[in-house]
């Protein structure tokens, strides 16, 4: 099932059912979108009508309380930026406010002068859980969807903490909706700038794996519906510049495309 964040012809922002999506998660003419009664994490509901997908505008599928990201949870990627894999998983914080949906824009910041993508699949967790058991962690996903950690990376070097380089606003694209009932374990994730390909990996090359990752970060803190984690990018990573196109594709998922400019 795919569900998506949207505002209607009326303007109205909810969440609905997506039906009949092409191949490859591409949407055709034939692909509606259903409203479901309020929000997803108990009983989907549709109410209503199906529309036609052209008639709403995609939102960010989630607004999390939070976003945990994990870095270095590649080899390739740790390697190429010259650091080694740690042993458990490393994470930092994004904050909420840098979420932005497909279509948005991404700024470029005037304090950084490189500022990167990095393709990522990000989880979305269902139900309120602390201390979730390996065993236990398909059981409070709601579902997965794309993400671009994009990074200041000057910044990132200079400051000798994240906060701030992977922190700005519209720095944190999700979308194009959330997947459920996947397994994601070996997934082809790709990122693409202006239609040239930049990263080419697949999810079961993290060094540390969705169970671990869930059951490692709630064991830190208490994870709400809605809050995403992001699972590392793989190598790859490169320049966004003002007037570019990225796209980060998940296979069995879909493709959150945005654009880059010089902030207002």
């Amino acid at each position: 099932m795919n569900i998506a964040r949207y505002a209607g012809p009326d303007g109205v922002v909810n969440f609905g059912v997506i039906d009949n999506l092409g191949d490859e998660g591409i949407p055709s003419a034939d692909t509606t979108i259903t409203q479901i009664d309020a929000h997803p994490f108990g009983s989907i509901d549709p109410v209503g009508k199906p529309i036609p997908f052209a008639e709403v505008r995609l939102l960010a599928p989630m607004l999390p309380s939070k976003i945990i990201a994990v870095g270095r949870n590649y080899a390739a990627h740790a390697a190429e930026m010259g650091n080694e894999v740690p042993s458990e998983p490393m994470i930092f914080l994004k904050p909420s406010t840098s979420v932005i949906g497909p279509g948005d824009r991404i700024d470029l910041p005037p304090q950084s002068e490189h500022v990167e993508h990095e393709a990522e699949l990000a989880i979305v967790i269902g139900r309120l859980c602390r201390e979730v058991p390996s065993n236990r962690v398909n059981d409070v996903i709601f579902g997965y969807t794309c993400a671009n950690d994009v990074s200041a990376r000057d910044l990132q070097k200079t400051d000798g903490q994240w906060g701030r380089a992977k922190g700005f606003d519209t720095f944190c694209p999700i979308g194009p909706w959330i997947t459920t009932g996947i397994d994601a374990s070996d997934l082809g994730i790709q990122c693409r700038v202006n239609g040239e390909l930049k990263q080419d990996s697949r999810t079961s090359l993290m060094v540390h794996g969705i169970p671990e990752l869930v059951t490692w970060i709630s064991n830190v803190m208490t994870l709400l519906p809605g809050d995403v984690i992001i699972t590392g990018t793989p190598a790859g990573v490169g320049p966004l510049n003002d007037g570019d196109r990225v796209s980060v594709t998940i296979e069995g998922i879909g493709t959150l495309t945005n654009r880059v400019a010089l902030r207002d």
